[in-house]
């Protein structure tokens, strides 16, 4: 601790998924700003490294859940490693059985380690389809700065900045091509697919906006699968790139800080771009910002949603996971006529 009492060493535990952890960011570069003597080491997957390279004084520790902290004794062998690192506190932004366990092994040590409240009481209220409870929920950024408040720092998020904008290297360059179009990243994937929007609808939205020859079109996903839609996606018109397969995610967090606006699912790449304060817009299925992972900092007319006039069990769970029968096609209420009315609304201002 310093002078003041304040901790200087902290230990963040999120470990998954790729949106939950982007949306640390905004946090964690609040409490360096304001906090110069603070150094935090954000315990999470190998993957996900490169999304907290632009943050001062933020290391990152890799937790290999699969093999090497694999179960109790896996858990044991990393609080063995985390150990001689000194950490002061421990904020858990998680609060899974994993990080639970962490806690009994920092517990020998009297470490302080406090963990995130979910809400999954009032989630399940939000999201049960018999006497539901619909209303706005806090929102998760404002449930990671409660767990630091408690360790004794002050937040304040409409005090936060975005993070720079990062130098293009010569191969997303390469990939890409300057050019006086403005870029326009589109993610149409998502986890489960209450959450996507169908893809013949998304190529209406390519189809209008490509058409024009003012923008670069480019493509964002991952897997196989995904690839090769997109691919396909891509060759069917002339402003078109596909980046999905190309970049690793170092290279995909270059380009989409440099876009002029990021069409995304309720996903990861709009809290990626958001970081970068990119104005995202983003499409809502199965899923609501009621349950508190809107981007952060986007002003809610960025949001399209699917009519709960027609869907009314809407949000029907948190994750997008549980999609009721009848609920298939919740996406295709939002129109591709005003997804690229909003995306121009952005690109023309």
């Amino acid at each position: 601790m310093d002078k003041k009492g304040k901790y200087t060493r902290i230990l963040v535990v999120r470990l998954s998924a790729m949106g939950d952890v982007a949306m640390t960011v905004p946090i964690l570069r609040f409490l360096t700003d304001k906090n110069p003597q603070l150094q935090i080491t954000v315990l999470t997957k190998k993957a996900f490294m490169p999304i907290f390279s632009g943050l001062e004084r933020v290391e990152v520790y890799e937790a290999d859940v699969k093999k090497k902290h694999k179960g109790l004794m896996g858990l044991w062998r990393l609080y063995q490693e985390l150990k001689p690192l000194k950490f002061e506190a421990v904020a858990d932004l998680h609060n899974v059985l994993r990080s639970r366990v962490l806690k009994k092994y920092f517990a020998l040590e009297g470490i302080p380690f406090v963990q995130i409240d979910k809400g999954r009481a009032e989630k399940k209220a939000l999201t049960r389809s018999k006497n539901k409870i619909f209303k706005p929920l806090k929102t998760t950024h404002q449930r990671y700065a409660d767990v630091f408040e408690k360790l004794g720092f002050a937040i304040d998020l409409s005090q936060t900045r975005p993070e720079e904008r990062l130098q293009l290297s010569e191969k997303v360059l390469g990939l890409v091509q300057q050019d006086t179009k403005k870029w326009l990243g589109i993610a149409p994937f998502a986890a489960h697919e209450g959450k996507m929007y169908p893809l013949h609808l998304t190529k209406e939205v390519i189809q209008q906006l490509d058409k024009t020859n003012r923008y670069k079109i480019l493509l964002f996903g991952g897997g196989a699968m995904e690839v090769e839609k997109l691919q396909e996606l891509a060759n069917s018109f002339t402003n078109t790139l596909n980046m999905a397969g190309k970049l690793n995610l170092s290279e995909e967090l270059e380009l989409i800080s440099n876009l002029d606006v990021m069409l995304s699912m309720d996903s990861g790449n709009a809290h990626l771009a958001t970081n970068y304060g990119i104005p995202v817009v983003t499409l809502w299925g199965v899923t609501h910002p009621y349950a508190g992972f809107y981007p952060f900092n986007q002003p809610m007319e960025h949001a399209l949603l699917a009519d709960r006039e027609r869907y009314p069990l809407i949000p029907t769970s948190v994750y997008g996971n549980k999609v009721p029968k009848g609920y298939e096609s919740v996406m295709e209420t939002i129109k591709p006529q005003d997804v690229v009315d909003r995306l121009l609304q952005i690109l023309e201002a």
